[in-house]
């Protein structure tokens, strides 16, 4: 799972028992060498939908990391890239990746957290990826709130969202199992290190997204493929900022 320029296990255990904040701060050099960033396999089929949808003038990476979601923000805003993170080290490793074109929309990396965005609404579309499980399920509504506050009328919301695992399943037990490890850990171990990715259900998000002053749409992602009932086992959820909540 990890390239041999990844984290040890020790470091890894060093972070795990680190605040969020800090965790990322010590991981952050070797991040892209980790399972944790997003690839190119997701990546690139939300750049395609996102692509069909735009173009965009700005767009705001929503806990960006080292900028994964910065590069599809890149192909479909005219205008300006702005990634948002709470990682001090996370930014800088963004912010020191390859040059940028010429011809490329200016790009800005701001430390701020995501539940109190320092922005008005200046985007037309705001991206996340991977970073929800950071977040506990009682945070979403103002979550969502601050997303609709930063986007201007009729601004897109958009982030991948993967079908359950079948119950019973290897990759069922295997985040039934981290979740669990995790809830040991914070029961155990402060700082907490929020990261559980079981409850982000697309029910229930889709009803706080309304709630929140969102329309709600679906875009099937099927270059991650199919379940064995024929749905997509991958949807990018598109939530539009209607006029009034």
């Amino acid at each position: 799972m990890f390239a041999p320029e990844g984290p040890t296990f020790r470091e890894l255990a060093v972070q795990a028992l680190s605040s969020v904040e800090h965790g990322y701060d010590l991981l952050a050099p070797k991040f892209d060498h980790t399972p944790f960033r997003t690839p190119e396999s997701v990546l690139a089929p939300v750049s395609r939908v996102l692509r069909e949808l735009g173009p965009f003038g700005s767009g705001l990476d929503l806990c960006c990391g080292t900028g994964a979601g910065m590069d599809v923000l890149r192909q479909v805003c005219r205008e300006r890239v702005t990634g948002v993170d709470l990682s001090a080290g996370m930014l800088a490793v963004g912010r020191a990746r390859e040059p940028v074109p010429a011809r490329a929309p200016r790009m800005d990396w701001v430390r701020a957290d995501a539940r109190a965005l320092p922005f008005g609404p200046v985007f037309d579309l705001v991206v996340s990826f991977g970073a929800f499980g950071h977040f506990l399920p009682g945070e979403r509504p103002g979550l969502f709130a601050q997303v609709r506050s930063v986007l201007r009328p009729g601004g897109r919301f958009a982030f991948p969202i993967a079908a359950p695992s079948r119950p019973g399943s290897a990759a069922y037990w295997m985040l039934a199992g981290f979740d669990a490890a995790m809830r040991v850990r914070n029961a155990l171990w402060h700082p907490p290190f929020v990261m559980y990715y079981r409850p982000f259900r697309l029910s229930a998000v889709r009803a706080e997204l309304a709630r929140a002053g969102f329309a709600v749409r679906l875009h099937a992602l099927p270059e991650l493929g199919r379940r064995p009932d024929g749905s997509p086992r991958c949807r990018l959820v598109v939530a539009t900022r209607a006029e009034a909540v």
